[in-house]
């Protein structure tokens, strides 16, 4: 049997975007966009239940404060105690996990969508994501940007806008485009 372009997305293969099944997925996640976004005054208490609705895994105490952007939603782990502050993008085309008491900064895109190199195969509408992993304990700076595949080690920091483009070890600190160690 075939895979569904679910399956192949989320396997890290090439998959057609527009199929029907990942379309009705992304209308859900935009209409539980519009309703996060618009609790921005929700208790903190209501804003976690909000999104254990959506994410595959929600831990204790994790919170996102709004707005927030995502492409499925379902495909997002949050650690118990994460924080996300305003702002974030997370295009989960790959499972994008979020360790415990990860703090995020305002305006952090987690980039899990990619496209081929080869200009004909990405001219075909053909899509890929490589899964983001961030560790335990790790602080990302407001504005920075993760790229698909990169894995960021427990208690690594990530400076303010940086790019980052390759895995980051555990403890490391990396800072600019492209992040390199400090």
């Amino acid at each position: 049997m075939m895979p569904t372009d679910k399956e192949k997305m989320l396997a890290g293969e090439l998959y057609d975007p527009t199929d029907p099944e990942l379309d009705a997925e992304r209308r859900a996640a935009a209409q539980w966009m519009q309703r996060y976004n618009a609790a921005m005054a929700a208790s903190s208490t209501e804003l976690h239940a909000m999104l254990a609705e959506r994410f595959s895994f929600v831990g204790e105490g994790a919170f996102i404060r709004p707005p927030f952007f995502c492409d499925y939603g379902t495909n997002i782990s949050l650690g118990a105690g994460a924080f996300v502050n305003f702002n974030c993008v997370i295009l989960d085309v790959a499972r994008v996990s979020i360790g415990e008491r990860t703090l995020i900064g305002p305006n952090v895109q987690l980039l899990a969508a990619d496209h081929p190199r080869d200009a004909a195969t990405r001219a075909s509408g053909l899509e890929r994501g490589l899964p983001v992993r961030i560790g335990r304990d790790v602080w990302i700076g407001g504005g920075a940007i993760v790229l698909p595949g990169v894995t960021i080690g427990d208690g690594a920091v990530i400076g303010a806008g940086s790019v980052v483009t390759r895995d980051v070890a555990e403890g490391a600190t990396v800072v600019g485009n492209p992040a390199r160690a400090r």
